[in-house]
């Protein structure tokens, strides 16, 4: 006899098996302590109850084998749960070095997804099997969550920062795409779907989509239409750093200190020129914020052009 409805999703990425393992592990470890708990509560309260009004309870001295046993198994277990927990969390945490740079950005109510090539679309992300996924995610007004539960990834889009996820799909078909974060009046019709297809069928979607420039492209004419371009200059001459292989380095700072250059840091000097002034220029920057004059969208852009100047030796960026 079939279970009528699903006990988890379809499993279709390289994390799904190892991801519901340790879900079912914990469930177990957890369920088998409730029904033992609550076994030895009936079995206890039977046994030691008070059969007439006059009877004395026994005096009843501690056990150290049993006070050691009872810790130290629960120890074990925890431990045990948190290690392989730990473990699958800094790996999802670590997207592959040749993974394909997807980006999405959350709106009231939709997910706009760019693919490498430049190809856009709308509540749909179509990717090739077996290649490392990975999604830059960005939100354009709340909260949003980008949540593919078939491949037992999901993350938070949060305004004012990015954010990654990636995954490896395994098994051909389309799966669901959800909001998981509650956004607003519409947020259970903020759904869509991801299509795993094989590579070569990708690649004839991709082909046969409506073209466009990849994002790097359209960061680097961002980068030209908003000035940037007049003052951060590849021969150090500008008013502001020479940003070519900025990302991924370490940063001095103005005032002693030093930053990773990663997408978050690469946002906050976009957005907020002031936060953090590179050492050895101008401190309050006469560089201007572009909280109002850029999207969500070119900011990711804008990124993505930053990080191909780290083997070009093209002009830096913001």
């Amino acid at each position: 006899m079939s279970i009528p409805f699903p006990l988890l999703p379809p499993s279709a990425s390289s994390f799904a098996t190892e991801m519901d393992l340790l879900y079912l592990f914990i469930t177990a470890v957890s369920a088998f302590f409730v029904v033992l708990v609550a076994a030895l509560v009936v079995v206890f309260a039977i046994k030691f109850r008070r059969r007439h009004p006059d009877e004395v309870g026994a005096d009843i001295h501690g056990s150290l084998v049993l006070e050691l046993t009872w810790t130290f198994i629960p120890f074990v277990l925890a431990m045990a749960m948190f290690v392989w927990g730990a473990d699958v969390f800094f790996r999802l945490s670590r997207p592959p070095a040749d993974a394909m740079e997807f980006f999405a950005t959350g709106k009231q109510w939709m997910w706009k997804v760019q693919h490498p090539s430049g190809v856009r679309e709308i509540n749909e992300l179509h990717v090739p099997l077996g290649r490392p996924i990975r999604i830059t995610l960005g939100s354009e007004d709340v909260i949003h969550d980008f949540s593919i539960p078939a491949m037992r990834v999901k993350m938070d889009a949060v305004p004012g920062k990015l954010t990654t996820l990636w995954f490896t799909p395994t098994v051909v078909g389309t799966y669901h795409l959800f909001c998981a974060e509650y956004c607003g009046t519409k947020h259970s019709g903020m759904i869509g779907s991801v299509t795993v297809m094989q590579p070569q069928d990708y690649e004839a979607w991709i082909g046969g989509g409506v073209p466009g420039a990849s994002p790097a492209a359209l960061g680097e004419k961002h980068f030209t239409d908003l000035g940037c371009a007049s003052c951060h200059k590849a021969d150090g001459k500008g008013i502001g750093p020479n940003l070519t292989g900025i990302f991924g380095s370490t940063v001095a700072l103005n005032g002693g200190g030093s930053v990773q250059a990663d997408e978050n840091y690469l946002r906050e000097s976009i957005m907020n020129p002031q936060a953090k002034v590179v050492n050895g220029y101008p401190n309050p920057s006469p560089m201007p914020s572009f909280q109002a004059t850029a999207s969500e969208e070119q900011i990711m852009q804008l990124i993505a052009y930053l990080k191909t100047l780290r083997s070009t030796g093209a002009t830096g960026g913001h």
